[in-house]
């Protein structure tokens, strides 16, 4: 799982992927969601590694990942075999809303379980971020930010927004690979400012 195999990742992998209801119900488990974070973040790995890195066992890593397969969120590398074999995330994103899918209770309950996490996950790695921001030179500590503001928008013009926002990420996704570039996340969440609003 090196980083310079993320890093110089000239692969023709889908930007981003709009998740489809039975990919979201796979998604919506904990190792699963972290095997797919880890192989985004540090590049195609075996399920070995995975287990090691994410303190679990080789069984419960592989047999997670062939979920995932099944519903195209990783895929083979088709380097190594059995216990060797790489697996590596399909796409460099996705995206999903809660009205992408049917209104049966498993699909919602899996969006609703995802939008958390997500969220749990933004805020615990801002968090590690400010618990060790004095060993970030200045320069990038005058980079990295949080910005909370509000919009007065119609859903047509904040799916535009969104689309834009989209754009300007993937520009930087792969922009830069000089000694000085680090993996920085980048999470974007739109509420509504009041949350009793309907």
């Amino acid at each position: 799982m090196a980083d310079d195999q993320n890093r110089a990742d000239p692969d023709e992998r889908p930007e981003n992927v709009r998740l489809d209801a039975t990919a979201v119900r796979v998604l919506a488990h904990p190792m699963r969601s972290l095997l797919l974070s880890r192989l985004r973040g540090e590049g195609p790995a075996t399920a070995t590694e995975l287990a090691e890195a994410l303190d679990t066992n080789t069984g419960a890593t592989s047999y997670h990942l062939r979920k995932l397969a099944e519903v195209g969120l990783v895929t083979d590398t088709g380097e190594g075999e059995g216990r060797r074999r790489q697996w590596r995330a399909a796409s460099r994103s996705h995206s999903f809303t809660g009205g992408d899918y049917p209104a049966d209770e498993q699909t919602q309950a899996a969006v609703a379980w995802l939008g958390r996490h997500y969220l749990r996950q933004a805020a615990d790695g801002h968090e590690r971020y400010l618990d060790r921001e004095e060993d970030w030179p200045q320069d990038w500590r005058d980079a990295l930010s949080v910005n909370d503001d509000a919009v007065v928008v119609e859903p047509e013009q904040l799916r535009a927004m969104h689309a834009e926002l989209d754009e300007v990420v993937a520009r930087y996704r792969s922009a830069s690979d000089t000694p000085r570039s680090r993996r920085v996340r980048v999470n974007l969440i739109f509420t509504p400012a009041d949350p009793r609003w309907s």
